[in-house]
């Protein structure tokens, strides 16, 4: 019962907040404006800057771990390949097996697995989180951008190749991630004014964003094939954890680093995959479904990967 209880302390909280949202936004207390304004000062300013100054003020050295960074990689590798080798197989119309493709390994890592992971192991489990993801944002961003280019190849009209790298290598989450590992990589001091600043001003940046993904929150999202969308959501919160437990096992990752990193893979589909699809030729609904899905249903796989992990010792 004690060890329910403590899993609880972790996970509610965070859909708590995400359900404040969806009331605040229900009851109009905010609206579709506030919330676009709201995802982009989270994501241009407030997510960059709590990374940089989490990831700067660490021992990089201490919380950097290489192995981490390459089994989840690959987790998010073999997720590409088996969900759009699937898709394939299954015949999928091209614009619905780029969205359920890109919705069965791209996670919602900056806004759902900081905070749960925040949750789970501090400030120590905070600081190694972000140093993952400004990794692993790159690899997903990547794969995400096969995943939607790959179906229409012969056609004309999407943006380039080279348009969507530029968006990668200007991703503010991912510059910010290294210049906090490059402060940090180097021990350079962090002045008591500057730090003091960021503390204050990072300090609405997850319940910021968890305000937005429930002020985002939809059940009318829920439409299309529900059937794809089920089994892009059991790839994204199910098989890709168990898919990293092993990598990462398999690669000599222990103790919190492991659990790290099954949480990050076991996060739900990025709200990101619905707005790429609607500018690649993806399949909206399908994608849309998938983020409603996979974020409603992360409430249980979590609180199961939580009892797992705190019943390993994790």
């Amino acid at each position: 019962m004690a060890l329910f209880l403590d899993i609880l302390t972790i996970v509610l909280p965070v859909f708590l907040v995400i359900a404040l949202g969806y009331f605040l936004q229900r009851g109009a207390l905010i609206d579709q404006a506030f919330l676009f304004q709201t995802n982009r000062l989270v994501y241009y300013i407030c997510l960059p800057l709590l990374l940089f100054y989490k990831i700067g003020t660490a021992d990089f050295f201490a919380n950097f771990n290489g192995a981490l960074v390459l089994g989840s990689a690959a987790t998010i590798a073999i997720g590409f390949f088996v969900s759009y080798g699937y898709a394939a197989l299954r015949g999928y119309p091209p614009a619905a097996r780029g969205s359920f493709s890109q919705g069965s390994f791209r996670g919602n890592l900056a806004y759902m697995g900081l905070a749960i992971v925040f949750n789970a192991y501090g400030e120590t489990g905070f600081t190694r989180a972000g140093i993952l993801m400004g990794f692993l944002v790159p690899v997903l961003n990547f794969f995400a951008i096969l995943a939607l280019l790959l179906p229409h190849r012969d056609s004309e009209g999407n943006r380039g190749a080279a348009f969507w790298l530029r968006q990668i290598a200007f991703n503010p989450l991912i510059i910010a991630s290294f210049a906090g590992i490059l402060w940090s990589f180097l021990a350079l001091p962090m002045p008591v004014i500057l730090d003091r600043s960021l503390h204050i001003a990072t300090g609405m940046t997850l319940p910021l964003a968890l305000i937005a993904i429930g002020g985002s929150f939809s059940l009318k999202r829920l439409k299309g094939d529900l059937v794809r969308a089920a089994f892009a959501t059991g790839i994204k919160i199910v098989w890709l954890p168990l898919i990293a437990a092993v990598l990462l096992v398999a690669l000599g990752v222990t103790g919190q680093d492991l659990a790290i990193g099954v949480l990050m893979a076991g996060t739900p589909a990025a709200t990101a995959t619905y707005i790429m699809a609607h500018q690649m030729k993806g399949d909206a609904e399908l994608a849309g479904s998938i983020v409603m899905m996979s974020t409603l249903l992360s409430a249980v796989t979590y609180t199961a990967a939580l009892f797992i992990l705190r019943t390993l010792g994790l």
